[in-house]
């Protein structure tokens, strides 16, 4: 427990190494094909991420990234997992479709009970958050409404639905984080105008964004209860987290924010873990494996 009295809470991740990491067609305003990407970069950026969680102890799983699918590092879209049960992601965009069968394999080779495919367009924890024992789910760009009912009645859980404005924050994760439990921060300009009234009756004490740090990615941020990793652009959000008792790790993820994506977009959590197994290792360059913690 820090001196704030604020306690991290040991998590399991699942992540995708950026192998295949470049931009090679725009389906968000942050992508630009035109643009030179530096696969080296991104892999040496995302180590230092999955590093650092590591480092902070939490458990990592890795998912085999596919040839032909850049965006597959970008993990958080695959799936939304809770209590065991696995709602696979349904993309909106044929650019991505082929990442499907592959969060579904993974899963389901691993053991995991209960494991589909949405039927709706349903962007996995992109736009599917959980605070509490509620479900915060975003729609207006990517994920479909109807994915929230369905995700309801899959989970067993309350759905609070938000509607998305700016194309900017095509995800929830790009203008929502949670910190602990019923704790967020958020940039409330990126939500229609009763979706915030829905926010600031919901969350009165949210920590709130500024543009620059919105834009900087600082709310496609991670938090173990006190650890929040972010962009370390994002200084003005920074700031407003240790007030608050929080402990800001910055990262530099530029490289991966060419594809609209930072830590966030990294990292799919998984709650809670099938039983132990023996960690295998997984195809792919480097010495990652397929299962990493602290020591």
């Amino acid at each position: 427990m820090s001196r704030s009295g604020r306690t991290a809470r040991p998590r399991h991740y699942l992540m995708c190494r950026p192998h295949y990491f470049d931009v090679r067609y725009s389906i968000n305003p942050w992508m630009d094909p035109t643009q030179p990407t530096v696969t080296e970069t991104g892999l040496s950026q995302w180590k230092r991420l999955h590093d650092l969680f590591v480092e902070l102890g939490h458990r990592i799983d890795l998912i085999e990234p596919v040839p032909d699918l850049p965006d597959m590092v970008f993990a958080a879209n695959g799936a939304t997992v809770l209590d065991g049960r696995v709602l696979v992601a349904r993309f909106r965009h044929d650019y991505r479709a082929g990442e499907s069968p592959a969060y579904l394999d993974w899963f389901a080779e691993r053991g995991w009970g209960e494991v589909r495919q949405a039927e709706y367009v349903n962007e996995g924890e992109g736009d599917f958050l959980l605070a509490g024992d509620t479900l915060l789910a975003g729609s207006g760009f990517r994920s479909d409404p109807r994915a929230q009912r369905e995700a309801e009645e899959f989970f067993g859980r309350s759905v609070l639905g938000l509607t998305l404005v700016d194309p900017r924050f095509y995800h929830l994760d790009t203008a929502l984080a949670v910190l602990d439990r019923d704790e967020i921060m958020y940039y409330p300009a990126a939500f229609s105008p009763e979706s915030r009234e829905v926010l600031a009756d919901r969350f009165p004490g949210a920590v709130l964004a500024e543009e620059a740090d919105a834009v900087a990615f600082g709310l496609n941020a991670v938090s173990d209860g006190l650890h929040v990793v972010l962009p370390e652009q994002a200084r003005g959000l920074a700031g407003r987290l240790a007030e608050r008792g929080f402990e800001p790790i910055g990262v530099d993820l530029s490289e991966l924010l060419k594809a609209g994506g930072s830590a966030k977009c990294c990292t799919l959590e998984l709650r809670p873990a099938p039983a132990v197994r023996p960690s295998r290792r997984i195809g792919g360059p480097g010495p990652l494996s397929d299962s990493a913690s602290a020591r």
